[in-house]
């Protein structure tokens, strides 16, 4: 989709006047994403015609809008950075002769010699606000707003958190919601093919409760996650006594039990994007109180949380 910066507007090009009378068409429709590189360059480019808007900011790195610390967060969290230009932050709009250019040769290398800059139009007064949100995500298949059974009515899951296995973490955040040791992800037939256990899950034993959230899947008596007799590795998946029926666990006719004392180690996925917003900024054709740059996504992370056990 096309952002057309000048939008507020309500015009797709200007026309300006140079002062040896020719007149420029300036066309301001970029992407609504934008790409970076270095220390650290914001930077967008299109080829109908060739044109690039880019934002130099002296000293940022990507680790300064992506700290958030070890916690994990409440699914979503924001933080705001923000930096004025300047001569040394500077925001550029920029015109070429060649048909085609690519972000990367105009910003992360040097400028190929094919590639001629006609003119540049640089902003050194104005503010560049980023607005960083975090997410926290289990990857266990079930979307976030599934798994909150306390059913607040505020689309929040955060908010009075269901927390089935009471390990400290919420089933949103939790890779094995009901605490057997088997990750949710892993309690699913997947005939849909969705890899989604809360659409289709896998109920071995016909009782209430789905796998995924049964600590005792085969009802045999036995907690699920003490049904290792075999490796006692905090996987009840590859204690296989007969490989007809599967698991132990499932597999009500084996009821040898080795108590579990712990948790598996949760991994947790936190992913990042930014969003710029450039304030108060004047090129010569143009005032405007706000430009939308865009959004960008950064390096996604793994956070390992130790769980309480019980």
């Amino acid at each position: 989709m096309m952002r057309y910066l000048l939008g507020l507007f309500c015009l797709s090009f200007l026309l300006f006047g140079c002062d040896d009378g020719d007149v420029i068409t300036v066309e301001f429709a970029f992407d609504d994403t934008f790409d970076t590189c270095g220390e650290m360059v914001l930077f967008k480019t299109t080829s109908d015609p060739s044109e690039s808007l880019s934002v130099f900011i002296s000293g940022l790195t990507e680790s300064d809008l992506t700290t958030f610390g070890e916690n994990l967060v409440d699914y979503t969290e924001t933080m705001t950075e923000i930096r004025s230009l300047s001569e040394t932050n500077t925001l550029n709009y920029r015109r070429y002769d060649a048909t085609t250019i690519s972000g990367d040769d105009l910003f992360c290398n040097e400028i190929p010699s094919n590639i001629t800059i006609i003119s540049d139009e640089e902003v050194t007064s104005g503010t560049v606000e980023f607005t960083t949100t975090a997410t926290d995500d289990d990857n266990d298949g079930i979307p976030w707003q599934d798994e909150d059974a306390n059913e607040d009515g505020d689309n929040n899951p955060a908010t009075n958190p269901t927390d089935t296995d009471n390990d400290g973490i919420p089933n949103y955040l939790d890779v094995d919601d009901d605490g057997d040791n088997v990750l949710t992800r892993d309690e699913d037939t997947n005939e849909d093919g969705d890899n989604n256990p809360f659409t289709n899950p896998l109920n071995t034993d016909g009782e209430d409760q789905p796998d995924y959230l049964d600590t005792d899947d085969d009802n045999d008596g036995v907690l699920t996650r003490d049904e290792e007799s075999i490796l006692a590795d905090n996987n009840p998946t590859n204690d296989i006594t007969s490989s007809e029926i599967g698991p132990d666990y499932l597999n009500p006719n084996v009821s040898v039990s080795v108590p579990a004392t712990e948790f598996r180690t949760h991994q947790i996925t936190r992913s990042f994007t930014s969003s710029v917003e450039l304030l108060n900024v004047t090129f010569a054709f143009v005032v405007n109180d706000m430009f939308d740059f865009g959004t960008t996504g950064w390096t996604s992370l793994t956070i390992e949380k130790a769980t309480i056990f019980n």
